[in-house]
């Protein structure tokens, strides 16, 4: 159900959550954080009820800003002594309402743990807060002609702390992996306030069970996340963009099975349908042709001889499989656009109409264009707007609906459809999220990927972690959750919708 709000105070206080936190209790953590990083007041609070998830909102009781991992033990112990839930939370950019306060309780900004502790060249890692701005880990990592892959496309403002909770993908998950496979080392606190070492510097490492890799996308269930230590590799020498255009979306998905196929990886290896040209093209103004039905966009990187030889059986395939234009960028500020444009396609879509819901579904490569036919015919049924691009690379699609949230049967509509999404891509072999999470928008999806045996697994270890339930609650495990949809008004009293796009 979908209920509209004006925000006066009043009903900013009215917002579902709250109201778990005695003042007893507040005097206490202010205490700890000092009153500078102690946020209470509703207009505050609100910034922390919602995250980058349309449709979900729930208001905290309070926000802390701790600064050292002593800060958070010493905050979580007074949690779990006093039943309080606690979320975890960097920069809120995540698509999975993983960070939504959903039963209130303390919301803990992790911003100001953003130390970059070191880059040591010799065992080529890096340890730094959680939160580091994901584009300065690379930014810092590159200027000592070292690489960390993972690139999420809210890379510009999305924390390591998020990436690492959410284990975030990006566009160069085909060749290089995703976050988990980068993550050596945490330093994490547990729900009673015990500091956690887990993982290092050690190449090879298999004394016990995993626990950095079970932290890893544990979307902050389990643990607060206080420091990382990530693997780097070396910066590629070189590096090459090329753009290939389609007039049959099928032929594109073709092209994308045949180039792995023939054992080449690319570096990058992106999809967009028509529909996302158009608005990317509105938005960009980079000369896309607007008459093709798809694009990819490939880039490849390594030593100069084999990104040569690379790029030229990619381009013979592309056009073996019907492309109309294949062209590869003649300098790197042109393939520098050509990325920028991939990555601006939300930022596009959102510009559309007043809610863009960005999904993600992963399929095996060699069912990609089934996926993306499934998607063609689901939109069509349920008369809906839904633009598709993605990691066509590693089969990861995302399915865009353009929508308002202000329509409740269209919406009805929306969640009817990216149901039958989830389950064509199950069917397909693939799974409900490849790299954007479970949270709270995907939590009633979950055991169809997992099963009744798993589900009750990680009930198991979720237990073991927070016996006593206050690590982001509400997260992951299938759970009543009310949409809602907020309408803020201005000095005028005129209602203006609230974007959480």
């Amino acid at each position: 159900m979908i209920e509209l709000l004006s925000n006066s105070s009043d009903d900013l206080l009215n917002i579902e959550g709250g109201n778990v936190v005695e003042q007893s209790v507040k005097s206490e953590l202010r205490s700890i954080v000092g009153k500078d990083y102690f946020l209470d007041t509703p207009n505050e609070l609100y910034v922390y009820s919602y995250d980058a998830t349309p449709l979900y909102q729930a208001m905290p009781d309070v926000v802390l800003i701790p600064s050292s991992v002593e800060e958070v033990a010493a905050i979580m112990k007074v949690a779990n002594k006093n039943r309080i839930p606690i979320v975890s939370r960097g920069s809120g950019t995540n698509l999975c309402g993983g960070t939504v306060p959903v039963e209130g309780g303390i919301v803990l900004n992790m911003n100001r743990l953003n130390a970059f502790k070191e880059i040591d060249q010799e065992n080529l890692t890096a340890t730094f807060g959680p939160g580091v701005i994901t584009a300065d880990v690379h930014k810092a990592v590159e200027a000592v002609g070292l690489f960390y892959p993972p690139d999420p496309g809210s890379m510009r403002i999305s924390t390591m702390g998020g990436n690492v909770a959410e284990c975030a993908g990006g566009m160069r998950g085909l060749k290089y992996g995703v976050t988990k496979d980068y993550i050596m080392g945490l330093e994490a606190v547990l729900p009673g306030g015990e500091v956690l070492y887990v993982g290092g510097k050690n190449a090879k490492d298999v004394a016990g069970y995993d626990v950095t890799k079970l932290l890893v996308g544990s979307e902050g269930t389990l643990a607060v996340i206080t420091e990382i230590t990530a693997k780097l590799v070396p910066l590629p020498a070189a590096k090459q963009t090329m753009v290939a255009y389609y007039n049959d979306l099928t032929a594109a998905a073709r092209t994308v099975q045949r180039v792995i196929a023939a054992k080449i990886i690319p570096a990058t290896l992106e999809f967009l349908d028509q529909a996302t040209m158009v608005v990317v093209e509105d938005f960009a103004k980079i000369g896309l042709p607007l008459d093709m039905k798809a694009m990819l966009i490939i880039e490849q990187d390594g030593s100069e001889w084999q990104v040569e030889q690379d790029m030229a059986r990619i381009a013979d395939i592309c056009r073996s499989e019907g492309a109309t234009e294949v062209r590869t960028a003649q300098t790197a500020e042109e393939g520098a656009s050509l990325m920028a444009a991939r990555r601006s396609a939300l930022s596009a879509l959102a510009r559309v109409k007043p809610t863009t819901i960005l999904e993600d579904a992963t399929v095996p490569r060699s069912n990609l264009a089934a996926m993306v036919e499934q998607v063609e015919v689901i939109a069509k049924k349920y008369d809906l707007q839904i633009c598709t691009f993605g990691h066509a690379g590693d089969g990861n699609l995302h399915p865009t609906c353009l929508t308002d949230e202000r329509d409740k049967e269209e919406i009805h509509r929306v969640e009817q459809a990216f149901e039958e999404i989830f389950h064509a891509a199950i069917k397909l072999g693939g799974t409900i999220t490849g790299e954007h999470g479970v949270g709270m928008a995907k939590a009633g999806y979950l055991d169809l990927k997992v099963g009744p045996v798993g589900m009750d697994l990680m009930k198991r270890i979720k237990e073991a972690f927070d016996p006593h339930g206050i690590m982001n609650p509400g997260k992951i495990f299938a759970k009543s959750a009310r949409r809602r949809v907020v309408v803020q008004t201005n000095g005028c009293g005129c209602k203006h919708e609230h974007a959480h796009n």
